[in-house]
C-alpha cells in the first residue's frame, strides 16, 4: 500500500521516547515561532501531541505569518493555538501572547544572493527584537552547522568548542543571530540553546531525497561536497522540544545530527540499488565539507529514533511511488556561501 502524506506527517510528529517525560518537567507553555517552515509543523504538533498524551496542562502557540491556511489548518488539527502575526512588525511581536518556553525558527537563507538586506534583517536583527520581547523565557534557537567552517571529513565534524568560521553572507547573519542572541541572553539573563542543525530529512525534502531523485532521474550527482550530515525530521522536533531544558546563560550551543558523516557517493550507490538505476556521478570528494560531531547530543538523548538505514529505505520507497517534493533544494552542495 502507497504511503500516504498523512501518514507521513503522522509518523513526522509521534511523540520520542522520553519526550512526554522532559515536557512534564517545564514550566508554562510553549511558543513556537516561524511555524510555518518545513520543520515548524512537526515541532509545534509534536509538542501539542506530548502534552495530550501526558494530559499536561499545558498551550502550544504556533506563530506564522499563515499566508497557506492549509498549513494554519493542519496545526489547529492537533490543538496547536495558531496566532497570525508578522514577526517584523513591533507591534506584532509585542502583542504575541506570553510563553514561558520558547523556539525560534524564524530566518531567510534562500535567495539570499541578492537580497543580502533583507536576510541579514531576518537573521540577525529580529532575534534580537525577539530575545527582548521575551527575555523572561527560556528560548531554543534554531541555527545551522553553516556557522562553522568547512571540516575536514576525517576528523569526524564540527564541535561545538570549534571556532566559527562563515562563508559567505547567509553563514555571516546566521552567526550574527547567535551572536545577537548570546548577547541578550547575557545582558538580561535569558536561559538559551543554540541549536545548530545540519541537515534534516524526510521523504519529500532533504539531502537524502535530492539524491534519491537524482538517481531515479538518471541526473549526475556532484561530489566535490562528498559527505553530508543528516538527521530524521522526526528527532530534530523531539531533541528541539527537549533542549529547553537545556537552556542556560551563558547559552549552550548544541550540534544536532545524526550519528554518521555519509558519503554522498555510497547513498547514491544505496539508492541505486533500492531503485534499479546505476548513480551517475560528476566530480570527486574534496574532503572537506559541511558535517558536525554529534557526541553531545548523543549523550544527552541517546541516539536518533530513526537509524540512516531506514531513512534511505523510506526516502527510496517514496521516490519510487513518485510521491511529491516540497520542492524547496537544500543547496547542500554549495560550498562558497551564495545560497
Amino acid at each position: 500500500m502507497k504511503t500516504t502524506i498523512e501518514k507521513i506527517e503522522a509518523d513526522l510528529t509521534t511523540p520520542t521516547p522520553g519526550l512526554i517525560e522532559d515536557i512534564a518537567r517545564l514550566d508554562g507553555d510553549i511558543a513556537v515561532l516561524g511555524v510555518g517552515g518545513k520543520v515548524g509543523p512537526s515541532v509545534a504538533i509534536m509538542a501539542q501531541r506530548a502534552i495530550d498524551e501526558g494530559g499536561l496542562d499545558k498551550k502550544v502557540y504556533g506563530i506564522a505569518r499563515f499566508s497557506d491556511q492549509a498549513a494554519r489548518d493542519s496545526l489547529e488539527k492537533y490543538g496547536v493555538t495558531t496566532v497570525p502575526a508578522d514577526l517584523t512588525d513591533d507591534a506584532q511581536l509585542d502583542a504575541l501572547p506570553d510563553a514561558a518556553n520558547v523556539i525560534f525558527m524564524a530566518g531567510k537563507k534562500f535567495d539570499t544572493v541578492g537580497n543580502e538586506h533583507l536576510t541579514w534583517m531576518m537573521n540577525s536583527y529580529l532575534p534580537g527584537r525577539v530575545a527582548q520581547r521575551f527575555r523572561d523565557s527560556r528560548i531554543v534557537a534554531f541555527s545551522t552547522l553553516v556557522t562553522y567552517p568547512l571540516a575536514d571529513v576525517a576528523t569526524g565534524g564540527s564541535r561545538e568548542e570549534d571556532p566559527s568560521g562563515p562563508i559567505g553572507e547567509y553563514a555571516a547573519s546566521c552567526l550574527g543571530r547567535e551572536r545577537v542572541f548570546e548577547h541578550f541572553s547575557r545582558k538580561n539573563g535569558t536561559p538559551l540553546l543554540l541549536f545548530r542543525l545540519g541537515y534534516s530529512i524526510e521523504t519529500r525534502y532533504g539531502v537524502l531525497r535530492e539524491i534519491a531523485q537524482a538517481v531515479q532521474d538518471g541526473q549526475p550527482i556532484p561530489l566535490e561536497m562528498g559527505h553530508a550530515s543528516v538527521i530524521w525530521q522526526r528527532d530534530v522536533a523531539a531533541y528541539a522540544i527537549r533542549s529547553l531544558g537545556l537552556a542556560d546563560t551563558p547559552p549552550r550551543k548544541l550540534n544536532i545530527t545524526g550519528p554518521e558523516i555519509v558519503s554522498i557517493r555510497w547513498l547514491a550507490e544505496r539508492f541505486g540499488e533500492r531503485l534499479g538505476k546505476a548513480p551517475v556521478f560528476e566530480g570527486t570528494e574534496s574532503g572537506t565539507a559541511y558535517v558536525l560531531d554529534g557526541s553531545v547530543l548523543q549523550g544527552e538523548f541517546g541516539f536518533p529514533t530513526t537509524t540512516l538505514h531506514e531513512m534511505i529505505d523510506v526516502v527510496a520507497e517514496w521516490v519510487a511511488q513518485s510521491g511529491p517534493s516540497i520542492g524547496k533544494p537544500t543547496k547542500f552542495q554549495i560550498r562558497n556561501g551564495a545560497f
